[in-house]
């Protein structure tokens, strides 16, 4: 069963795709927050991370680096949440390390099959 860390403020968002994520066959790690989305990379070793950018404390796009700079969480995959759709929120998204990009409201389908490509699905 693939582990998926869903980093994510807010508490309906976090409900909602976390329970869809599960129903899939997903084991969901929840962090409220950058700075515990970090922790939890680093001692539960997800096979993926999905990263509100968005965050209280240190955001998602700071989190992402810190998660690419160290080598024992460098090859986990990152894919980038938010509601902001701005070509420039993806390109930072992507400078800071994340590997792809969704936006916010999740489209389940298409997410799915950006997870797929990464946890071979």
């Amino acid at each position: 069963m693939p582990t998926i860390l869903l980093v994510e403020d807010n508490e309906m968002n976090r409900d909602m795709l976390s329970r869809r994520l599960e129903r899939r066959g997903f084991r969901v790690i929840l962090a409220m927050d950058g700075e515990t989305g970090v922790e939890l990379t680093r001692s539960q070793r997800p096979d993926l991370v999905l990263m509100d950018l968005s965050l209280p404390g240190i955001d998602g796009w700071e989190a992402t680096r810190r998660l690419k700079a160290d080598p024992e969480t460098a090859a986990i995959p990152v894919i980038a949440l938010t509601a902001h759709a701005l070509s420039e929120d993806e390109g930072k998204s992507r400078e800071a390390g994340c590997d792809d990009f969704d936006i916010k409201p999740v489209e389940l389908k298409r997410l799915l099959s950006k997870i797929g490509a990464f946890l071979d699905t």
